[in-house]
């Protein structure tokens, strides 16, 4: 394991911490996309189905039940622990547009016709949209809260950690994964304006990132 793989991991653990916490301390899930959170649960399930089947690592194996217990737990109290303090109202995105095409590309574009296969490619390309329902939702109420942006730093940080893991490994020893590397480099692209106003804005000191509204 290279610096950046490790430095990515570290990074997206602290990601769904921040989210996790802040919810749990405020008792608010106020400005947190469900839809998202839902995604991203979905995400962990389809990839790490062979949890009990496949040992890698123990760090491995640790970090598997890290991201689908957080992921998890997220969830419930988005949906079932503090539900009266959700804005659903600006949760508005509809899920049928980014599943559709994703479990289509799933089918058309994977390393193997098996169900795991299949799965875990389903989960590389959701994992690549799942963040824009909370993108979604930010626009269309024109701010996000400070801690609500740290959440979405980190997880920018941890995809541009992991293609800095890709180039290494490419470099290193040869490896190249062309859906993981394709659906990060998507992934990334989407938080672009997202960093430049999280340094420009959040980082100046700013209680709340102000963002245009939709026309």
């Amino acid at each position: 394991m290279n610096i950046f793989r490790l430095a990515g991991d570290v990074s997206h653990v602290v990601a769904i911490l921040i989210l996790f916490l802040k919810i749990w301390r405020s008792r608010s899930c106020a400005g947190i996309s469900g839809k998202s959170q839902v995604l991203f649960a979905v995400v962990f399930t389809s990839r790490y189905l062979d949890l009990f089947t496949v040992y890698i690592s123990a760090y491995n194996t640790i970090m598997k039940v890290v991201f689908l217990s957080l992921s998890y737990a997220t969830v419930y109290l988005i949906y079932m622990r503090f539900r009266s303090t959700s804005t659903s109202e600006h949760d508005t995105f509809r899920l049928e547009f980014l599943l559709i095409p994703v479990v289509g590309l799933s089918f058309l574009e994977n390393y193997a016709f098996t169900p795991l296969e299949i799965l875990w490619t389903f989960s590389i390309f959701l994992e690549a949209v799942a963040i824009m329902p909370q993108l979604f939702m930010i626009t269309n109420t024109g701010e996000a809260e400070s801690i609500t942006t740290h959440y979405l730093f980190f997880l920018g940080l941890y995809r541009a950690l992991y293609l800095a893991n890709w180039v290494w490994r490419y470099h290193t020893e040869g490896f190249f994964d062309q859906i993981a590397v394709v659906s990060g480099v998507v992934q990334t692209f989407f938080y672009c304006d997202f960093f430049y106003l999280y340094i420009t804005r959040v980082l100046r000191g700013s209680g709340k990132m102000g963002l245009p509204m939709p026309i």
